[in-house]
């Protein structure tokens, strides 16, 4: 049942962050993006270290040395260079081409969980895997991707490998330590936000945005950051990070479909057929450790 719950929170990130790139493109018209990461990742651990305060059911352990070489670890490779990065990709490339360079990510989770994690997928989830990057090349078949911005490309590349460490360390983390999954959260995103907040202030890009832009940050710092953020970190407790990794894609299937639905996009053939493939591979990746269980034996 823990795995069911850590599903539905996992996909419920997946369409809180689909939104995410919507407001982000119109946010990067106003603001430079390491300033616009900076102050969304601020606020949004902010929020969420008022709460841990404020809250008499979340207690704060003392931050020893180790503890907070985990924290800047964290926060360094989860919001400072794949969150931050993002950002940068966005600015430098078409959102549709930096959907398509991230969603190879799983491939880079799939190998560090097996090098670091110890944490193999089965035969069928590694199918799973395999059908989810084809669906991927399917559905960019007709979409016009921009590759001549090298560094825009190398910038993406590299926060997709900062999010996969991430996601590798905050597994690890989680299994091995008992400990509030908000107050972990607050204190990595807070290392990281600073990390952004000090680079954009030594390249002298702190700027005012305008108010439009504020409630832009405002609801991304809540809802798609806060609030997300907690939820993606408590699913890797119970999810190995390579099976969350691979529902990301589905993000793929979500903005596509909201797109055709409020903005009035066109379906052609290649998306829906690589959507299936998708949303197939996505399914076996995820169905897989069910029915083993079920089964009671081991496919791998």
């Amino acid at each position: 049942m823990k795995r069911i719950y850590s599903l539905a929170e996992a996909l419920l990130v997946t369409f809180l962050w689909s939104t995410s790139y919507v407001l982000i493109k119109i946010g990067l018209k106003d603001i430079n993006p390491l300033a616009f990461a900076a102050y969304r990742y601020l606020l949004g651990s902010s929020i969420l270290l008022l709460f841990v305060l404020c809250s008499p059911n979340i207690s704060m352990l003392p931050i020893t040395s180790k503890r907070f070489l985990w924290f800047f670890t964290l926060g360094f490779t989860g919001y400072f260079i794949a969150q931050g990065l993002q950002f940068v990709g966005l600015y430098y490339l078409p959102a549709i081409t930096v959907t398509f360079i991230l969603n190879l990510t799983p491939i880079f989770v799939a190998i560090l969980s097996v090098l670091f994690l110890k944490e193999t997928p089965s035969v069928i989830q590694i199918v799973g895997i395999t059908l989810v990057i084809l669906g991927v090349k399917i559905f960019f078949t007709e979409s016009v991707l921009v590759f001549n911005e090298r560094i825009g490309i190398l910038i993406t590349l590299v926060s997709g490998i900062g999010w996969a460490v991430y996601m590798i360390l905050m597994r690890h983390y989680l299994r091995e330590n008992h400990e509030s999954v908000i107050s972990l959260t607050a204190i990595s995103m807070g290392v990281g936000a600073l990390m952004l907040l000090g680079v954009t202030a030594s390249s002298g890009y702190i700027t005012m945005p305008s108010l439009k832009t504020w409630g832009i940050i405002l609801i991304l710092s809540i809802v798609n950051t806060a609030f997300a953020f907690v939820l993606w970190n408590h699913a890797l407790k119970y999810l190995k990070a390579y099976e969350q990794s691979i529902l990301q894609n589905t993000m793929l299937i979500q903005i596509t479909l909201l797109a055709y639905a409020f903005l009035g996009e066109t379906l052609t053939i290649h998306k829906v057929i690589g959507m299936i493939i998708v949303f197939c591979g996505v399914l076996l990746v995820q169905l897989s450790p069910i029915v083993c269980k079920n089964r009671k034996f081991k496919v791998w």
